[in-house]
């Protein structure tokens, strides 16, 4: 009986270990997958960042130095930065007011499923359409002409001027807009609608319903579309670089494209340093935000 006993007991306490390390054999996959292509890679980048590009031999941060004092890294920094903290507030405030107004129509289920269309359009569509739209001889151009603005023969090169950053701006939110959206959407349907129903019988008005009842319980959603936009808003190289190429107009030369023209000349020394910079203030921004957001939620 005894020994019964301890085989039961023995296989219980198995069974309890298998079921609290289940979490590991779900993980390992994605995990195997996640440092075969990105951990082991970057480590190598930041190994490649302390050395010369050709004989590998130990550079310290004389790579670092070279990349600090580079103007062409330092206007793209501040073209990256720029362009970053004008787009996020654009984005994600538009995308928030638009949701809310269209979270009170009836047909709203119907028009939701138009509002990803952008990204699903590919880039060299998008790039099409921005010439069609804003060289020298797109639509632009001739609607100023015929309303007056413009003289006829004296046509405007936008992506040759400082506007081309305000073009880059707009491609941007016109293609982000969409997924905002239905991320405001789904966290707007989530509150529930009897809170929203007490505060109106309360006698609060529409705006004190949204703001107090409303907006609080969206902080989860504003978190991810905060961290999604700022990862995305690192993916407009395409765009800009079938419009303008390796070298556009200065007020749109980005990251990206100092990593391209640096991979294109074999400056891996230079790439590899610029590039662990610029994921250590990724990183640090992820974590402050998600160190503000749990101050908040204390």
């Amino acid at each position: 009986m005894q020994r019964k006993a301890r085989r039961k007991l023995l296989k219980r306490q198995q069974s309890i270990w298998q079921n609290k390390n289940a979490w590991f054999w779900f993980l390992l996959p994605s995990f195997l997958g996640v440092s075969v292509f990105v951990l082991i890679p970057f480590l190598d980048v930041i190994r490649r960042s302390f050395l010369t590009a050709v004989t590998e031999e130990w550079a310290g941060l004389h790579n670092y130095q070279i990349i600090f004092a580079n103007q062409a890294f330092q206007l793209a920094v501040k073209n990256t930065v720029r362009f970053t903290l004008v787009c996020l507030p654009l984005l994600i405030g538009s995308g928030l007011f638009l949701s809310v107004q269209l979270s009170r129509l009836k047909e709203m289920q119907l028009i939701k499923s138009l509002f990803l269309f952008p990204l699903a359009m590919p880039a060299a569509t998008v790039v099409l359409i921005w010439k069609m739209f804003f060289s020298r001889q797109g639509f632009l151009n001739g609607w100023m002409v015929g309303a007056g603005i413009l003289r006829e023969g004296q046509p405007m090169d936008y992506m040759g001027t400082g506007i081309a950053f305000w073009v880059l701006v707009f491609s941007y939110i016109w293609k982000n807009l969409g997924y905002t959206m239905v991320l405001w959407l789904a966290g707007i349907f989530s509150v529930s609608a009897d809170l929203t129903e007490a505060s109106r019988v309360d006698g609060a008005t529409e705006r004190q319903c949204f703001w107090h009842v409303i907006f609080p319980n969206l902080k989860g959603s504003l978190y991810t579309i905060t961290i999604l936009s700022f990862l995305n808003s690192f993916k407009v190289f395409r765009e800009a670089y079938l419009v303008a190429g390796s070298y556009p107009h200065e007020s749109m030369y980005l990251l990206q494209h100092l990593f391209n023209n640096w991979f294109v000349n074999l400056e891996l020394d230079k790439m590899a340093a610029a590039a662990v910079c610029a994921g250590t203030v990724l990183f640090a921004v992820i974590l402050i935000l998600q160190r503000l957001w749990d101050h908040e939620d204390m």
